[in-house]
This record gives structure tokens, sequence and C-alpha cells, in this order.
């Protein structure tokens, strides 16, 4: 072979090798998982996706929304696996066939918060559907997320159970951000509004401005997670296989023992489930 004519084969074969490789990089192995501002913002996908990604060489590309908005995503097929905290979203979810079942994964839990001054006299209140009550009578200013997150579903069951429906108020008293937890928590924060807010984001929230928590331990503000894998023969080309993995990693062993060590400020926030179960 000449020398011309075998630099030109030489060189078909490196283009070649170099198409099928991607550029000499073999294609980066990921799954999106749609989940919630609250894991997303209290930081605790910082902390746990590293080691999963250690472990089986899969990245996670996180989209945090809240938990309305993640499910409406993975019903599209635009998710791969859902870590939510709505139970009931969830079931539905799952019995119009977008889903693989639910694993438990964690539990944390709600807390009321407002300004150091507390003008509706909430603080140290044990039942959260009294301390909304005395919200409503004050007409004291409450940010809502008012986004069909977790949390906007926790807080609007909390209105149902005291019989009341403060929406009638809504621009008034009745502050509806449309935002994110943490988004709402600046809002409250500048405005010297309460609102309900999940323990992990508010212990990592720093931009605090003299509001503090007021009311904790009402059973009505625990806060289950559960992961779900999206159903594959409903949404073709869902990356199931490691979607799975993903959610057998966060069940097992490793991945409740990393739940369990994650801190913030050195308290516990997330308690793992599926060991338990």
């Amino acid at each position: 072979m000449s020398g011309g004519r075998g630099m030109k084969f030489i060189f078909a074969c490196v283009f070649c090798m170099t198409v099928l490789t991607g550029g000499g990089h073999a294609a980066e192995r990921f799954i999106t998982l749609a989940s919630t501002t609250s894991t997303d913002n209290s930081g605790l996908f910082r902390h746990l996706l590293p080691k999963f990604t250690a472990r089986t060489g899969i990245t996670v590309r996180v989209v945090a929304v809240g938990t309305g908005a993640a499910l409406r995503l993975a019903s599209r097929g635009d998710a791969d696996v859902v870590l939510v905290h709505a139970p009931e979203q969830e079931k539905s979810f799952v019995a119009a066939g977008h889903g693989i079942g639910r694993r438990a994964v964690m539990h944390n839990d709600f807390v009321m918060v407002g300004p150091m001054s507390d003008p509706a006299g909430i603080r140290g209140e044990r039942s959260a559907t009294e301390a909304v009550k005395r919200l409503y009578e004050a007409t004291a200013l409450f940010a809502s997320r008012g986004d069909k997150s977790g949390t906007h579903v926790k807080e609007r069951a909390l209105w149902q159970s005291a019989g009341l429906d403060p929406q009638k108020f809504s621009g008034r008293w009745y502050l509806e951000t449309g935002s994110g937890m943490g988004a709402t928590l600046n809002f409250a924060a500048a405005r010297g509004a309460y609102t309900l807010a999940d323990r992990a984001t508010w212990l990592a929230f720093k931009n605090k401005r003299g509001m503090v928590l007021l009311v904790e331990g009402d059973k009505r503000l625990a806060n289950p997670y559960g992961v779900i894998v999206v159903n594959p023969a409903r949404h073709p080309g869902i990356k199931d296989r490691d979607a799975s993995v993903f959610a057998n990693w966060l069940t097992g062993k490793e991945g409740q023992a990393a739940i369990a060590t994650f801190r913030i400020n050195g308290d516990q926030v997330f308690f793992p489930d599926a060991m338990s179960k």
C-alpha cells in the first residue's frame, strides 16, 4: 500500500472510530429524575448522587420542581423516575399506568415558620389545625406555594381539616407565590409572613431575616417520600433498567445509609423508611 493510500486508510479508520465512540469518549450513561425542590434545596442530592454514580457509573440529571409538576413531567415520559412526597398523587399516578409501583424511601416533617413577633400567636401550638385557625382569625400574612406541590397539598389539607378556605382571600393576606420552597421562604421572610415548609429546606435556608420555627410535632405534619420508576410500556424510550438500578440503590442498604448520614448543621433531617418496610 503506497504512503498516500495508507494515510487515507488510517484516516478513514480513525474517522469511523470517532463517529462510533462519540469523539473518542463513551456516551454518558444517565437517567432523568423528576423530584421536589425540597430534596434539591436541602442539599440532599449533592450528598446522595455522587455516591450512586460512583457505585454504578450512572449519572442522575435532576429536574427539581413541585411534586405535581414532577408527576406531570413523568406522565408525559419526560423523566425516567420520580422521587416525590404526595402519597395520594403518587397512588393516582401509578393507578393511571404511568408508574411501576411506589416504594417508600424516607420521611421527615413539615414545620410552620413565621416572624419572630408572631402576631397570630401560634408559637408552641401542638395542633397544626389550631395553628391555621389562629392564622385565619388574625388574617395574618401567609405565603402559600400555590403550585400543587407536595407542600402545597399538605398545606391545603391543613386548612381543610380546620374547615377553612383561605383562597377566597388570595392576594389580600393569603399570598400565593406559585414558586418552589426556597423562593417561597424568601418571599415570606421579605413580607414578614407565615408559611409551611419542609424541615430540611427550612434548616438549609440562610436568609431567615428574623423568621423562626413556630409549630412542629403534629402527626399531620408527617412528610413521606416515595420513588416510582416510570412505566416503559406506557412511555417507550424510558430508561427503566437504569431507573430501577437507582430505585433499588435508594431503597437498599447503601442508599438508606447515605440518607441517614445526611446532616444540616449537624441535624439529621431525612429518616430512611425502606429497610423497615
